[in-house]
């Protein structure tokens, strides 16, 4: 019958302690980053129609549906289609329920708002070929905060530019949840 000393089952016991949590991480649905969980495996092709909107607002649905296009396409290996097409694997549907410009700040010397913060709630479904939902999100929020010019001569308008930085961020999120589950 072997001994063993305090120290060295305690060394056991914290070896069997780090085992048993790393075989518990393992098997937590971790995975290697860029494999789709939201996607079936044989999707190929991925429609993305121009995004809907509710809204009374001027080109952002153009600009989130140009950059939801272009970073799946830069991060999967789908090809992606602008358009709601028959033969397409998967379809992104997306619908802008609500788009909201808040001033944040106010100038006292010129009495007029400084900076502004764009709201956007988006809702977003993936369909498969026979309509069942892949992902779903109803509630998507994203803020963008943006500078405005105080002096009329020099006046440029920072909206569309902060817009597309949102749709870009959004963009990024939205792939990064469907295709790795983030």
């Amino acid at each position: 019958m072997r001994r063993y000393n305090g120290a060295s089952m305690m060394r056991r016991i914290f070896g069997f302690v780090i085992a048993a949590s790393l075989g518990a991480v393992s098997g937590c649905g971790y995975h290697t980053l860029g494999a789709p969980t939201h996607l079936p495996p044989d999707a190929r092709t991925l429609s993305v129609p121009m995004f809907a909107t509710h809204t009374e607002t001027y080109h952002t649905e153009a600009a989130l549906t140009d950059a939801v296009i272009r970073e799946f396409a830069a991060r999967s290996r789908m090809r992606v289609a602008p358009a709601a097409g028959g033969d397409s694997d998967v379809v992104l549907h997306g619908t802008i329920l609500n788009e909201t410009v808040a001033p944040l700040t106010y100038n006292t010397t010129t009495q007029q708002s400084s900076s502004f913060l764009i709201t956007l709630v988006v809702s977003v479904t993936l369909k498969d070929r026979e309509g069942k939902v892949l992902y779903e999100n109803k509630n998507y929020i994203f803020r963008e905060q943006y500078q405005s010019t105080s002096d009329l001569p020099t006046f440029l308008d920072e909206r569309p530019a902060a817009i597309d930085r949102l749709s870009r961020d959004f963009a990024r999120a939205l792939v990064a949840e469907v295709l790795e589950g983030m």
